[in-house]
């Protein structure tokens, strides 16, 4: 009997093992009994992979080349041989030595040939401001000096040699060697018959010493193969501010009244 019912029993198990679908003990197919469900949203879409950025193609060797310029090299500025010609290049030309300082110039008042020729290396403020050499009270003192020699400013040949002012009265080598031919093509054109150097700069251009080595000197300024007489003085504008160098700027003076 026992038998008997342990026999009904596993019949009902393969019985309840068959409906349930199970027809093998082992299958052919390993199953992942541990591995995770899937999800129930949809399988996500593949991934794309982000485009290779674009690489430039590299220059030719043309390309590589870096362009210069070279500077073009100016030779000496061209300067008028005729006077008249000379004086309208002082007045308009853009390639005047120290015009490039200001843009209001000073220019020379006077003829070629004059007895005496009055030179300063370039205006004074005041100067530059009225567009006039020797104003205000320098300008008073020169034509009491002048008037000291037997002589008035409209008798002479009045002229800076740059017909600007530079900034801070000072110029650069450079700006000094165009100056420097300038100083010679103007004596040569303007031919005076005496010099008067006014300032320290403009002496120690022209005639190549100090100012206080030419107190009660005259010079002689070679000018093509010829000699003009020079003496040199303070500016007026120095003479105001020490009056100690009046003495020495008279002791130049006088000795254009040698031989008089």
């Amino acid at each position: 009997m026992g038998g008997q019912n342990s026999a009904l029993l596993a019949q009902s198990y393969h019985d309840w093992w068959s409906l349930a679908g199970v027809d093998a003990l082992v299958g052919e197919t390993p199953a992942g009994w541990l591995a995770a469900l899937p999800a129930n949203d949809p399988a996500p879409k593949p991934r794309l992979a982000a485009p290779e950025p674009e690489i430039a193609p590299l220059p030719t060797a043309l390309q590589r080349q870096e362009v210069i310029e070279a500077p073009v090299a100016k030779g000496p500025v061209e300067i008028p041989t005729e006077w008249a010609a000379f004086q309208s290049w002082l007045a308009e030309h853009p390639d005047v030595p120290s015009s490039q300082w200001e843009t209001r110039r000073v220019l020379p008042v006077g003829e070629p040939g004059a007895p005496l020729m009055l030179l300063t290396a370039w205006p004074e403020v005041d100067d530059q401001r009225d567009g006039q050499l020797f104003t205000g009270p320098a300008g008073k003192l020169l034509d009491a000096m002048l008037a000291a020699i037997g002589t008035k400013r409209g008798d002479t040949y009045l002229a800076s040699l740059a017909v600007t002012r530079p900034p801070g009265g000072r110029c650069d080598e450079a700006a000094a060697a165009d100056l420097d031919r300038l100083l010679w093509h103007h004596l040569r054109l303007a031919r005076p018959g005496r010099l008067l150097l006014i300032g320290s700069d403009i002496t120690r251009m022209a005639a190549k010493i100090a100012l206080p080595d030419a107190r009660g000197r005259l010079l002689d300024i070679n000018q093509d193969g010829g000699k003009v007489e020079a003496v040199a003085i303070a500016h007026p504008a120095m003479l105001l501010a020490r009056p100690a160098q009046k003495a020495a700027a008279w002791d130049s003076l006088k000795l254009f009244n040698r031989g008089r």
